[in-house]
């Protein structure tokens, strides 16, 4: 079973180059490897900055699709990471924006706003794709195990 999330990230990478994002790129993948449950397989990884400003460039972190949730990692510069996991039963929402030279993504959950921005343009329809065909699906998943 491949695990490796900085593998995904770099074929995201390849097909994107017009994304912002710096270097440490292998640690943050490095959190999402760490973290991911025994049966668990990586479907898609993007990279960008974690936040709502196209202004900003060193804020980068990883967003990685899951076989069953939404894992975003950042590897702090001095000390320690931050990591959210977003559950199909918590996500509410997705919403995408371009702009001039970017766009930036939104997850809304029933808790916070996951703002991911500073991302190639062109990627942005097989983001939406991939995050929306997976949620719809687990969706179903959560609702078929409510009524039983």
């Amino acid at each position: 079973m491949d695990r490796d999330a900085y593998k995904e990230l770099m074929l995201f990478k390849q097909k994107y180059p017009g994304s912002v994002t710096w270097f440490r790129l292998k640690k943050h993948c490095e959190i999402i490897d760490k973290h991911l449950n025994p049966n668990e397989t990586i479907q898609f990884c993007i990279a960008g900055q974690l936040d709502n400003d196209n202004l900003s460039f060193f804020n980068t972190g990883v967003l990685a699709l899951t076989s069953e949730r939404i894992i975003i990692a950042q590897n702090r510069l001095l000390v320690g990471y931050k990591f959210s996991s977003i559950t199909p039963d918590l996500f509410n929402d997705l919403q995408v924006s371009t702009g001039l030279i970017w766009g930036n993504l939104t997850i809304d959950t029933l808790k916070e706003k996951v703002h991911m921005s500073n991302l190639a343009k062109s990627s942005l329809p097989e983001i939406e794709t991939q995050i929306t065909m997976f949620m719809q699906e687990a969706k179903k998943q959560y609702a078929r195990r409510d009524e039983d």
